[in-house]
């Protein structure tokens, strides 16, 4: 197991054939920024999604009320991703483990999936994909 699985609470998702592997941090990066495969969890002010982070030092009171999201990043786009927020100077820490553990992390990605609202298939049948 690598040094990033061992330090960032993570998930193993297996959609048919292919498996993903990503891993829980918490970001002040505008999803606009996020890579196409990157799943936001939970969104609020920095001041509460802070108590999310391993490392609590992020949480600098000039920014309490900054959007913040908690995310999980594909293994395999995690560099670009981390490059990506450096360069717009947003804050990228791995998620604590014993607060987004894998129970926590199983039960957001069904809370995600359940709220993904019919209408979305409504409107991608009416721009012509034929794949519900």
């Amino acid at each position: 197991m690598n040094s990033i699985s061992q330090m960032t609470p993570h998930i193993a998702i297996s959609v048919g054939d292919q498996l993903r592997i990503y891993h829980a941090f918490v970001t002040t990066a505008k999803i606009q920024l996020d890579a196409p495969s990157t799943i936001t969890l939970h969104a609020a002010p920095l001041i509460d999604v802070a108590a999310f982070a391993a490392d609590f030092s992020i949480f600098d009171a000039n920014l309490a009320n900054r959007a913040a999201r908690l995310v999980l990043i594909d293994s395999s786009e995690l560099a670009w991703q981390r490059a990506r927020y450096r360069q717009e100077s947003c804050v990228l820490t791995p998620a604590h483990p014993m607060l987004v553990g894998l129970e926590t992390l199983q039960q957001w990605i069904w809370r995600r999936l359940q709220a993904l609202p019919e209408a979305n298939f409504e409107q991608l049948l009416a721009a012509g994909d034929e794949t519900p």
